[in-house]
């Protein structure tokens, strides 16, 4: 495939880049331990440790189990460890450092001066220079510096230990939403954070930031919504660099770093509005784009967009993962990246040109009054996608007791093509918004060239409806009139939500929690919510009021601004397409877990991930299940992996996916493990939070090791 001249590097440029320093924490992984998210700066989630073996494996057993006490939410962390000491999170991001071979508790940080945090966090990021060692990690919208060894904060980084991560962005993003789900990457003495923004027209720009590890000053910006003058200004509309009414296009998965190139590879997602784009028009760079940038300086070495114009919410939902490809027995160095579609595309990490055959195709083009879609979406010809792409009416769950209603309403939406636009009739989101490919990421062994990725079959459908038009939202109370513009579409008009897809119910709130925690929750976000920090202090309790019950019923009389009129357009809701029993409303598998040889493009095996024990009893082969959280891969030839809804932990073999050890964890695991060796021995370890998925809470963190 040939890039576009806005994609290109020279050789000339490309030998300019410069070898990186190491840190410690480097030295002390190379696949020998565990010392960076995802297992090192490639996040291969590959483990050169041996003591665990196919042979031995069933023989595993806990080696400890170490209770957080706090059960407030999902524990999505990817634990590290560095020099004997493994460091985590809690479900309310309290930062934890624990002995590593035994899980007693060294030291525990939670930072007084603010609320409990709701955000979900996948892990801390680790740096070091002689003596001065460091935690950093993300809570609401600070990243913070503690002392690695005491877990007290760095009072010279940034404001007394924290650094707000609305700075580098402009003024328009002052008191928009930001957060960040995911450990930075270290480059030098940098750290660049991915941060999770809004997905409405209200999202801050998603622009990548390098800070100052010492200080926390800002060292670089990469502006993923270009200005004027700038590279990818003309595939946006005029103002959308403005901020007004478009924002987003941010990194939230994570990257990766190739530090001897000085590469750093960032996965962008969507633009906000995600679901409509006619303030937008344009193939909107550098949305939905893999970047590589220079890690020193931010400066744009290559990109390559896998969706134009996304309107389907189809961020890369990963750190990408770098590869060693063998090719006519040529090593090529290469970065892979998985997507929300069940693609894999390869490409050579200095020059972007792809390593598979990718076509532009045709897709439909018949968007709601006012889109502009494009015409034209890349698709690899190689590999095979992971999940399936289209849904017929002959593929209907045939275990389903309400079939005939299930097909009804499959033929009454758009589904016959993966780029199907959004649209009033309602129209089917597949692989699904959680995939296909998810924030666990892909797996990859080095010594075979073999990629791992688990994989969701979860259909959605996704309507969109004209927004209430702003006269009568004018006679609505002040509270009420919150409600309907900004949490019908996840909660309902009824507040009655949609718990089998997510979305809890919001009547009676006010027995369950009381008002001081709904604040901080409309105020910081929870989970997947985000915040609404920009509502006015009187509106916030207007809503809360509502919310209680306590609000008069009194009709406004001021007029309501429009703040975002350009978007014409919201949706009814993320809504599962399920049986009448809450199982997909498609036929198995509904999770899997795939083999592919990087250097032949060819599967090496597929099987399915998780059940349903109770379709088990019925003689139902395992369906497979929902599943978030990624493997981990060893020399020892294992495979671990737990992310299933069923709260199992397994172990496969990697050349064969024979299931060779299971077990139920406490609580499920929807994090990816973390393996090492502490005392001469190798431990596996995994965060059990449960939670998602309706599955029992747990505040747990797991480690299994042979007796």
């Amino acid at each position: 495939m040939k890039l576009s001249s806005l994609s290109k590097i020279t050789i000339a440029s490309a030998a300019l880049i410069v070898s990186a320093w190491y840190s410690g924490s480097d030295d002390k992984n190379r696949y020998t331990g565990w010392s960076e998210f995802l297992g090192g700066p490639e996040r291969t989630h590959y483990s050169s440790l041996t003591q665990i073996t196919t042979e031995n494996v069933k023989n595993l057993q806990v080696a400890w189990e170490y209770h957080s006490g706090d059960t407030t939410g999902q524990i999505q962390c990817n634990p590290i460890m560095v020099d004997g000491v493994l460091y985590g999170t809690t479900a309310s991001v309290q930062v934890f450092a624990l002995d590593a071979a035994t899980g007693k508790e060294l030291w525990k940080y939670k930072d007084s001066k603010d609320p409990q945090w709701f955000n979900t966090n996948r892990g801390v990021t680790y740096w070091e220079d002689g003596n001065d060692k460091r935690i950093f990690f993300s809570a609401g919208q600070w990243l913070y510096a503690l002392e690695a060894k005491t877990g007290k904060p760095i009072e010279s980084f940034g404001e007394n230990g924290r650094m707000d991560l609305h700075n580098g962005l402009p003024a328009s993003a002052k008191d928009k939403f930001i957060c960040s789900n995911t450990p930075g990457t270290i480059f030098k003495d940098l750290i660049i954070m991915p941060v999770r923004l809004s997905e409405g027209p209200d999202a801050a720009p998603g622009h990548i930031r390098a800070f100052n590890v010492r200080t926390g000053k800002l060292a670089w910006t990469f502006r993923t919504i270009p200005h004027p003058g700038e590279v990818g200004y003309e595939t946006w509309g005029k103002n959308n660099y403005k901020n007004e009414d478009v924002g987003a296009a941010n990194n939230w998965a994570g990257m990766a770093v190739d530090r001897d190139r000085g590469i750093l590879f960032v996965p962008t997602g969507s633009a906000g509005y995600d679901f409509y784009g006619g303030n937008r028009p344009g193939q909107n760079l550098f949305a939905n784009c893999l970047l590589a940038l220079d890690a020193a300086t931010g400066k744009r070495l290559w990109h390559f967009q896998f969706v134009h114009h996304d309107v389907w919410d189809r961020d890369l939902p990963s750190a990408p993962t770098l590869v060693t490809v063998n090719r006519d027995g040529k090593k090529i160095d290469a970065v892979a990246q998985i997507t929300k579609s069940g693609f894999v595309f390869v490409f050579d990490r200095v020059t972007g040109k792809s390593l598979f055959p990718i076509k532009e195709i045709p897709v439909p083009t018949n968007g709601v009054p006012g889109e502009k879609p494009w015409p034209t979406q890349p698709v690899p010809l190689k590999p095979a996608p992971f999940s399936r792409q289209t849904l017929t009416m002959d593929e209907i769950n045939p275990f389903a007791a309400n079939r005939d209603e299930l097909a009804a309403t499959l033929r009454s939406v758009r589904h016959r093509n993966q780029f199907e636009q959004p649209s009033k009739e309602g129209t089917l989101i597949f692989p699904g918004y959680d995939g296909g490919g998810e924030w666990g990421g892909a797996g990859y062994d080095p010594e075979t060239g073999i990629l791992y990725v688990n994989s969701n079959e979860m259909p959605w459908i996704m309507t969109i409806v004209d927004k209430p038009k702003m006269d009568k939202l004018a006679m609505l109370p002040t509270g009420e009139r919150a409600y309907v513009q900004y949490c019908t579409a996840c909660h309902g008009a009824d507040r009655k939500g949609n718990p089998k897809s997510g979305y809890p119910s919001l009547v009676g709130i006010n027995t369950r929690r009381d008002r001081a925690y709904i604040h901080t929750l409309v105020s910081n976000g929870k989970g997947m919510m985000p915040g609404f920090s920009y509502l006015k202090p009187t509106e916030k309790d207007a809503l809360i009021a509502f919310l209680f019950g306590e609000e008069k019923k009194e009709a406004g009389s001021a007029a309501v601004e429009d703040k975002f009129s350009s978007v014409p357009y919201k949706t009814t809701g993320y809504n599962k397409f399920l049986d009448k029993d809450g199982y997909p409303g498609i036929n198995p598998p509904w999770g899997q877990l795939s083999a592919i040889n990087l250097n032949t493009g060819e599967y090496a095996w597929k099987i399915t991930l998780g059940e349903f024990k109770e379709l088990t009893a019925k003689g139902i082969a395992p369906t497979g299940c929902e599943n978030y959280g990624g493997p981990v891969i060893t020399a020892g030839g294992v495979l671990f992996i737990a992310a299933t809804k069923d709260g199992m932990f397994r172990a496969f073999n990697k050349k064969t996916g024979q299931l060779l050890f299971e077990t139920k964890l406490p609580a499920a695991g929807f994090a990816t493990p973390s393996t090492y060796q502490a005392n001469g021995k190798q431990y596996v370890v995994i965060a059990c939070g449960g939670t998602k998925l309706g599955t029992p809470k747990g505040d747990s963190y797991v480690a299994f090791a042979l007796p």
